[in-house]
């Protein structure tokens, strides 16, 4: 195998595992941070940490008008708008319902790659990627097995999940197309978190009413609330976005989003024993579909 694919397959695997463990981390920190304060904390946290690391590097933004008004659509779609409204939807939606909707996020980024970078998605590819998406509509559906009730009237929270996920594509869309031109990946990452902190500043300084307050409701968090936010911006945040990045500029960008279907292997365990949240047999069974589709859809045909 190449060496460089190899290497943007194992920053991928990162990236689902520490994504896989943001779904619980934020399940169990959202409630003491209404979603604009959360992400405004995470953001200014990344940004504070990957500006120095910029100035040392001597990253270069870029040069023409045109290409840093395509970063800033870029960070964007990738923080305020994405991230902002995803969160605001899980007011108001079950996070079943999310994640039936967000299910449906790597399917388009796959035809968003055909039409828009011209990308070719092998045989191979499309059945590893609707086997895996197969066995997230198995994990999905788990709660229609067992008897439980599946949706509620909320919407307004699905239409919100929907168009956060629309977000999602475009961003890993633009990303690419950003790479190609030579963007890098680390100013785009920090570039990122700084629009979205200065974006998103004035919403939590309304919700709290006013900037003191802001600042008097993170800093009487409690330390678990705390960490929560740290390993956001940190892992799930700094390291995590600088990682995918890389792995684009080797790999297309719908191989890269066959690897979000790993995430639930990794949200399970902390589920079960941090959360309190049962597995049952179809949650193992579609997890499994999960492995083997992703399985297919990476493995190379053996040289004769």
């Amino acid at each position: 195998m190449n060496p460089h694919r190899l290497r943007a397959y194992i920053y991928l695997i990162i990236v689902a595992v520490i994504w896989g463990v943001a779904g619980p981390v934020i399940k169990f920190t959202l409630p003491s941070l209404p979603p604009f304060i959360f992400l405004t904390y995470r953001f200014f946290i990344s940004t504070i940490v990957f500006l120095p690391i910029v100035l040392l590097k001597k990253t270069k933004a870029p040069s023409t008008g045109k290409d840093f008004a395509i970063l800033t659509l870029i960070a964007l779609l990738g923080s305020s708008i994405n991230l902002g409204i995803l969160f605001y939807g899980y007011n108001y939606t079950t996070a079943l319902d999310a994640s039936l909707l967000s299910a449906t996020t790597p399917v388009f980024v796959v035809i968003a790659s055909i039409f828009f970078l011209k990308e070719r998605v092998t045989k191979k590819e499309k059945i590893g990627l609707l086997i895996a998406l197969l066995g997230t509509l198995a994990i999905i559906f788990q709660p229609l097995a067992e008897n439980k009730i599946l949706f509620r009237e909320n919407i307004f929270g699905n239409v919100l999940i929907a168009i956060a996920n629309i977000a999602g594509v475009f961003y890993v869309i633009l990303s690419k197309y950003g790479l190609k031109r030579k963007y890098d990946p680390l100013y785009m990452t920090f570039y990122m978190f700084f629009i979205g902190f200065i974006t998103l500043l004035p919403l939590a300084a309304l919700q709290t009413g006013s900037l003191p307050k802001l600042v008097s409701l993170i800093v009487n968090s409690s330390l678990q609330t705390h960490l929560g936010v740290l390993y956001m911006a940190l892992l799930s945040g700094s390291l995590a976005y600088f990682l995918y990045q890389k792995a684009q500029k080797t790999i297309e960008a719908s191989e890269a989003a066959l690897f979000s279907y790993l995430s639930p292997l990794f949200a399970a365990p902390l589920a079960v024993f941090w959360l309190g949240e049962e597995i049952t047999i179809f949650y193992i069974l579609g997890a499994a579909i999960v492995a083997t589709g992703v399985i297919i859809a990476e493995s190379k045909r053996r040289k004769k």
